[in-house]
């Protein structure tokens, strides 16, 4: 293919879209032209201004025109993307995004839903299960846990129920109802004002739990009854007995609620996340014993298929459940022979078997054959998801529109990026176009048109190097991309480091590892690989932080809300540490789960730095003579923010059958802070100027201050350069908040013995930012720590000290340690399919 310049003309295109003016985020009056019915990919560092340009300008755009087309209340029932600015686009197909998000946060959101397969499931038994004698046929509906018809009774269609019990709620029954023995009530005012209820009803609050007798323990706990009594606040039993028989006037009427209403109600209705997790750890979950977790009512149970009811069904890996959907599907009924079925019954059988086997063929075609259909949404990672809608897609023959995908290939194995393209190449022939933010060098290579975006991040990001075929871009100095694209050279030769000990798991028992052995070595740097779905991130992110956890006893970090009662089923099966634990004090979980919920958490208040900034702006002259002390320049406080947006910056704006709009505050225009707060400056800045600032910009204008400049360095180090210091936690990706994540912990000053456990830390990350990542956890090494890498990227694989291979497969073809060792000997390794991989890689192929 010959060179080109960056305006090169193609004729076997059949048209283009042409972008005059983008300005979005950090782009620089962009315009360019790409080709339709193509697979064009984006790509540039991180933060270089790729999404701002695929999502943030040309989705956006085209999903503002459809929407201009439907009516202003079916709008409101699409999540808007705010208006991109751009002058303006032409030759715009209609779009669809598969961005990289995370599951819905429901449970009850599963690979079946997503998919749409367990609709067809639920006809497959409606229409042609096998009823036993007296249950007459039943809708679809009856089959889904999620309808009032379907749901099981007892637990509504959760599968599990959850209670109060009087071990749960008085952990110490030794303890007087005084000294809160019923640990459930609250501990504040409304915990006293119980308390004082009980003393005026008669009941001894000074006896120990344990003396009480039974009857007035379980009315204590269980009661339903609400009575209403006069309290006497601060009054000894004796003096409360004293002014009931003068009846004279009580402190206040109080109304009396049992420990079990009260934990209950909290969980079900209250607003607050710290509330409803304070309570739920009083609440225990099992299995609902009517429907034994199946979650549905005992009729639609009653309906097999193949000899399994539908819940049974769902739990079998897709790929069992593609075999069993062949053998109805192929045409012969020799398998509906022993059924007894209507021949009408075995015709739309075979018809909605042939549908499942054919969307069930794709999703094995991407590598997802170990899933359940019953698995959680929440417990998928962001690239499953991806490419369960992808394969939706895939199945629903749309042609002419544009597929805007964001990093499909992330949490790939390279054998399964295979599987990936050609399913994008199918969605390619059907006549639809495909942009695609990318990373990983083999999607790029696949690529038609290349579109890099740089050469650096943030304000140093943001033009297009170059627009055009692939070839083309071997021509640019100034491309990141290119130095990887095209260069063949080896890795370079490097110290192997010598393990200080072994930390040592056996009997291992979790998801699909049994009565697994492992060994991890110390102070050296660790790879854990293995294609999607083989069990590594059961090893190293679940049983090996819970077995060290224990060990250290250290708590295991926080559950996302609504996680709480689900960290209560069995957690480790099985599973022991029998060596290596004296080498470790401390143990650093660095994930990609968000750094905050919401927009008060950002760059700075997570890392710290933002408390040494307020610090300066305390010692100021003004903010001395005005006795401003460091609160006052937090946006979180009442005397210092602005109090039109509470801090916010921002305002909703509700308009009517159109979702609500957040507009800056009309009073700080953004800013956060009032007025008086922003006439404090420091060197000629004020405090929400630092809060806009990039972290390379903070480190030359806090050149001066050591604390700040270690913070500030460690995060230009780990590639966030680019990042404002007032970014909210709502605007960055997992990548990012694990990379923020692993700044904090660098800038700490380390002891060394720490056991480091990082999943896929070089998702989203160009190959220029894995290395400086590299750098940086090769370092924590240096410095005596121990870090264990659950990665695909074979240049991190190269690049570590010892390789641990899971495998063969993945699902229950998985959960096998296939090959151990130095990287150069796991390349070797017959049976891994990592190994070829890493033997192209090392030998510069």
């Amino acid at each position: 293919m010959r060179k080109q310049d960056q305006t090169p003309s193609h004729d076997h295109y059949p048209g283009f879209v042409q972008v005059r003016g983008a300005r979005e985020n950090n782009l620089k009056n962009v315009s360019l032209r790409i080709p339709r019915n193509a697979l064009v990919v984006f790509t540039g560092v991180s933060g270089s201004g790729k999404s701002s340009l695929a999502f943030g300008t040309l989705y956006a755009e085209a999903q503002r025109r459809y929407l201009e087309s439907v009516s202003p209340y079916a709008r409101r029932l699409f999540h808007q993307m705010p208006v991109p600015v751009v002058d303006e686009i032409d030759g715009l197909p209609p779009a669809v995004a598969l961005q990289q998000q995370r599951g819905a946060p429901t449970t009850r959101s599963s690979v079946g839903s997503v998919t749409t397969l367990s609709n067809l499931l639920r006809m497959l038994y409606s229409r042609a299960g096998v009823y036993p004698p007296g249950v007459p046929a039943m809708d679809s509906e009856f089959f889904s846990p999620n309808t009032p018809a379907g749901a099981c009774p007892v637990c509504h269609g959760l599968g599990r129920i959850y209670d109060a019990t009087e071990a749960s709620m008085v952990p110490d029954d030794s303890l007087t109802i005084r000294e809160r023995a019923v640990a459930a009530w609250p501990t504040a005012w409304y915990g006293q004002n119980l308390r004082d209820i009980l003393t005026t009803l008669g009941y001894d609050v000074d006896k120990p739990w344990r003396e009480l007798p039974k009857k007035v323990r379980e009315w204590i706990l269980f009661t339903e009854e609400q009575p209403v009594v006069p309290v006497y606040a601060g009054f000894t039993p004796a003096e409360v007995k004293e002014a009931l028989k003068r009846k004279m006037e009580p402190s206040y009427m109080g109304t009396f609620s049992g420990a079990k209403r009260y934990v209950m109600h909290t969980f079900a209705h209250t607003e607050s996340a710290s509330m409803k997790k304070r309570v739920s750890q009083y609440m225990i979950s099992r299995e609902c014993p009517e429907c034994e977790g199946k979650r549905l009512g005992r009729a639609a149970l009653s309906v097999q298929f193949d000899g399994l009811d539908i819940a049974e069904m769902s739990r079998l890996p897709l790929k069992k459940l593609a075999a069993l959907m062949e053998r109805y599907a192929c045409g012969s009924s020799s398998a509906f022979a022993a059924k007894g079925l209507h021949p009408e019954r075995i015709i739309v059988a075979q018809r909605i078997a042939q549908d499942l086997a054919l969307r069930l063929g794709i999703l094995l075609d991407l590598g997802l054959g170990y899933l359940l259909l019953e698995r959680s949404s929440p417990s998928l990672s962001p690239g499953e998801l991806q490419r369960l809608r992808l394969a939706t897609q895939v199945r629903s023959n749309l042609f002419g529109v544009v597929y805007v995908l964001d990093e499909p290939s992330a949490g790939l194995h390279p054998a399964d990026t295979a599987a990936l393209l050609t399913a994008m190449d199918k969605l390619k022939a059907a006549g639809n176009s495909l942009f695609v933010v990318e990373h990983d060098l083999d999607v790029i290579r696949h690529a038609e048109w290349i579109v890099d975006v740089g050469p650096a991040a943030g304000e140093q990001g943001g033009e297009v190097l170059y627009s055009g075929e692939p070839a083309g871009l071997s021509a640019i100095a100034a491309s990141s991309t290119r130095h990887y694209l095209f260069a063949k050279e080896k890795p370079a030769a490097r110290q192997v480091r010598t393990p200080k000990g072994w930390l040592t798991l056996v009997g291992v028992t979790r998801n699909n590892l049994h009565e697994l052995s492992a060994a991890f070595p110390l102070g050296v740097f660790t790879t854990v690989t293995g294609i999607s779905g083989s069990g590594k991130s059961s090893l190293v992110s679940q049983v090996l932080v819970e077995l060290v956890a224990e060990h250290l006893g250290a708590a295991l970090p926080e559950a996302e809300e609504g996680e709480e009662l689900e960290q209560q089923q069995p957690v480790t099966l099985g599973g022991s540490i029998t060596t290596g634990m004296d080498k470790i004090k401390r143990l650093v979980q660095v994930d990609q789960k968000p750094i905050g919920r919401t927009p008060r958490s950002n760059l700075a208040t997570y890392t710290g730095l933002f408390d040494q900034v307020r610090k300066l702006f305390a010692a100021t002259k003004m903010a001395k003579a005005r006795k401003y002390d460091a609160g006052r320049f937090s946006f979180n406080v009442a005397k210092g923010r602005c109090e039109t947006c509470q801090g916010e910056g921002s305002v909703m704006v509700e308009l009517l059958f159109l979702p609500s709009v957040y507009a800056p505050c009309p009073t700080c225009h953004g800013a956060r802070y009032n007025a008086k707060t922003l006439e404090v400056k420091w060197n000629d800045k004020n405090i929400a100027e630092v809060l806009g600032m990039t972290v390379d910009e903070a480190k030359g204008f806090f050149a001066e201050d050591a604390t700040l400049q270690r913070s500030l360095e460690v995060l230009h180090e780990v590639g966030l350069g680019y990042l404002r210091l007032g970014q909210p936690a709502t605007e960055l990706s997992g990548g990012e908040a694990q990379r923020i994540k692993l700044a904090t912990e660098l800038q700490r000053i380390g002891k060394g013995n720490t056991l480091y456990i990082l999943d896929e830390p070089t998702t989203g990350l160009h190959p220029a930012d894995a290395e400086k990542l590299m750098q940086q956890l090769n370092g924590l090494v240096e410095a005596g720590n121990t870090v264990v890498v659950v990665e695909h990227e074979m240049r991190v694989v190269a690049g570590s000290d010892w390789v641990i291979d899971i495998g063969p497969g993945a699902g229950d073809e998985g959960g096998q340690i296939v090959a151990a060792g130095p990287p150069e000997q796991v390349a070797k390794a017959a049976n891994s399919k990592t190994a070829p991989y890493l033997a192209a890689f090392m030998s510069g192929k």
